[in-house]
């Protein structure tokens, strides 16, 4: 690995710390879904500084970014785009929507029908929009960081299956430890010390920086090891629907992301011990669902500790 690769993974993150106090943990986690090439969803209470997260870590790439706030009126054009008809040409010309960012925040994204989120199904996968028979190809990179509150059922749709399913990681926050509240407290206004972020790299050099993690070694061993783990969720008898391969993919792409934020060219079980409930527990139908999003967000994840512990690690 090139030592100025980490130099700009480890600008990435104390960038992003200027905001977000105490989670680096998250904010690492953050970081491997970048590196991966994946979709994130911040999931968590009100307050909790999901939406600020998302803006900092935009705001370290020198990249175009856009945010969505979905809401129950939102129709699939006012993310993709539209033909309008040209008076002057009397032709259709296509406008394109916010979807066409490096960066696209889908704020509230549970706040929207299945109609408009299933317009994000086809960017999210193949990075194209398709519209009256024409596809155009999104900016590299591209990802989406979505947002959602788990606990709140008024005015909320729950994701398809299909959506969920494209996310490499699903993100929890949690509350600061008492001394980084106290900074957050302190702090009047988040928006101004977003505002003052510098951007920590160039879209070139992500893109370079994401080739360099998909390079990393994944041993013969820790391969089958990801797929034992996968491959279990299937078979658990409290699980409707396993992960799927994309969900395997998932796992092995995040544990070569976090062996090089690690400084390492080679991956270890505890990269995918640590990954494992991040990139596979949303993806899981568990038979029994809890009372809540969160709630049940808590049973698939016991899961996959329950399956990692029952899963033989390589030596």
């Amino acid at each position: 690995m090139r030592p100025e690769s980490l130099e700009s993974i480890q600008r990435i993150i104390d960038n992003v710390e200027q905001v977000v106090f105490g989670k680096r943990d998250v904010v690492k986690l953050c970081a491997v879904g970048l590196l991966a090439r994946g979709h994130l969803l911040i999931e968590d209470v009100p307050g909790i500084g999901k939406t600020t997260l998302a803006q900092s870590l935009a705001k370290s790439v020198d990249c175009s970014f856009t945010r969505i706030q979905f809401t129950s009126d939102m129709l699939p054009s006012d993310v993709l785009g539209v033909s309008i008809l040209n008076p002057k040409s009397n032709e259709f010309e296509y406008r394109r929507g916010p979807i066409f960012a490096n960066f696209v925040l889908a704020d509230e994204i549970n706040r929207t029908p299945p109609k408009t989120q299933s317009a994000l199904l086809e960017a999210m996968s193949e990075y194209t929009v398709s519209v009256d028979g024409t596809t155009h190809a999104l900016p590299a990179p591209f990802m989406v960081i979505a947002t959602q509150n788990p606990i709140e059922y008024e005015g909320t749709y729950v994701l398809p299956e299909s959506q969920m399913d494209r996310f490499l990681l699903r993100v929890n926050i949690g509350y600061p430890p008492e001394d980084d509240e106290r900074l957050v407290m302190r702090r009047h206004d988040p928006l101004k010390a977003i505002a003052s972020l510098k951007p920590a790299i160039t879209a070139s050099e992500l893109v370079v920086l994401q080739e360099e993690a998909g390079g990393i070694t994944v041993e013969a061993s820790v391969e089958q090891y990801i797929l034992d783990i996968v491959r279990s969720t299937r078979e658990h008898d409290q699980v409707r629907l396993g992960a799927s391969p994309r969900g395997a993919q998932a796992l092995f792409e995040a544990s070569q992301a976090r062996a090089m934020i690690e400084g390492r060219d080679f991956v270890t079980p505890d990269d995918v011990k640590l990954l494992a409930g991040p990139t596979l527990a949303h993806r899981l139908l568990v038979k029994s669902r809890g009372a809540d999003l969160a709630a049940a967000g808590l049973e698939r994840e016991r899961i996959v500790r329950e399956i990692v512990n029952g899963t033989k690690v390589p030596v």
